[in-house]
């Protein structure tokens, strides 16, 4: 018999929606039903997402001066108001977990002003715009990289670290090995769902500068937009290289575990994975992320060594070529890179989460929880 229901409250994408999977599955495990409120763009995601049910609520972002585009936006956030207040009624849920981007907005605002008990996490290292007009309502603040002792709520946070899905775990336990000379070298390449385009230029052209013996070790996974995937493709083909190109893999924390190098943007998802998974990589911040979240989030693996970070404006197609022969030359640095990399995971952080939800729930002080997730 369950426990009672715990919402989640997610944005479309993969970055907000893997933290609230993780989550899912460990809140299943202690006996709880987990339902997910959402927007359309989460249907891709949908198929691993362990909700007993999910729900789209309406919402819309303010992000326009239009006055006549700022009167519908508000009217759609009045809407899934509306919508949030009849579906929690519904369901009764004990808690209500928030997990960013504009989705969240109604259903946590509709929670806190019917006294249900609210809780946000905020997966970057900089707090989003909705995580920030939620932040002084709910009852407590779960952080991925989020300092415990600053911020604005120093009081009501607690970083937990980034929570990773079942698949980062198993992908987890592969250790690493290095790609010695002659051996297949598996890159993998992936830039989420605004920073791919970049990639899909950069790295055709930064391989056809490799010496041909080079080239042909190359086994590569790229993620690119549906709109270059011939153009790619096209590319690969005329290098005569080993490549699964598409514009999503769902087995893609698998394919990580099975790289020697990733090349990829720095979301907070995909930083922690990297982390957990124990793999070295470089780190591209998407330049026109809203505050510069990225940079930030790369900042901290970088520091543990694990991961280098280029600014996209100086990774020129000759420099990546550069850093591609080095990385495939030097398989040592790379293993240390990887060990780095893992030291600073936090494989446990779906658990303490699911521990402050329980507290919430229960009406307990967060105050248990200060300096656990350290």
């Amino acid at each position: 018999m369950s426990k009672g229901i715990i919402l989640l409250a997610a944005g479309g994408t993969g970055g907000h929606v893997f933290p609230a999977e993780a989550l899912a599955y460990k809140l299943k495990e202690r006996g709880y039903s987990v339902h997910l409120v959402t927007d359309s763009r989460a249907e891709r995601y949908a198929g691993k997402f362990p909700a007993d049910e999910i729900h789209v609520v309406p919402s819309a972002t303010i992000g326009s001066k239009n006055p006549i585009k700022v009167a519908k936006s508000l009217w759609t956030l009045w809407t899934g108001m509306r919508a949030a207040r009849k579906l929690i009624r519904t369901i009764k849920p004990l808690c209500v977990v928030g997990f960013g981007g504009y989705p969240t907005v109604p259903p946590l605002l509709a929670a806190t002003r019917m006294g249900v008990p609210a809780m946000i996490h905020e997966q970057n290292a900089v707090m989003g715009r909705a995580n920030k007009a939620l932040a002084g309502r709910v009852q407590a603040i779960a952080g991925g990289f989020l300092p415990e002792n600053g911020g604005a709520f120093p009081d009501k946070t607690v970083t937990t670290g980034n929570p990773v899905r079942p698949a980062v775990i198993d992908a987890a336990k592969q250790p690493y090995v290095p790609s010695v000379p002659d051996d297949p070298f598996n890159l993998v390449v992936f830039g989420g769902s605004q920073g791919a385009q970049y990639f899909s230029k950069a790295v055709p052209t930064a391989i056809s500068l490799l010496e041909e013996p080079l080239r042909k070790r190359l086994r590569i996974t790229q993620q690119v937009r549906p709109e270059d995937m011939e153009t790619v493709n096209s590319c690969t083909r005329k290098l005569e290289m080993g490549a699964d190109i598409a514009p999503f893999f769902s087995d893609m924390a698998e394919r990580i575990g099975a790289a020697h190098l990733v090349l990829c943007r720095s979301g907070a998802s995909t930083v922690s994975e990297l982390a957990v998974i124990g793999r070295p990589a470089i780190l591209v911040p998407y330049p026109y992320a809203l505050d510069h979240d990225q940079a930030a989030n790369a900042a901290a693996l970088a520091a543990t060594g694990g991961v280098k970070v280029i600014p996209q404006s100086e990774l020129t197609p000759e420099k990546l070529s550069t850093i591609l022969r080095g990385a495939m030359t030097m398989p040592e640095k790379l293993a240390k890179m990887a060990a780095a990399a893992k030291q600073a995971g936090k494989p446990d952080a779906a658990s303490l989460l699911a521990d402050m939800v329980e507290a919430i729930a229960a009406k307990r002080s967060i105050q248990d929880f200060k300096g656990a997730g350290v």
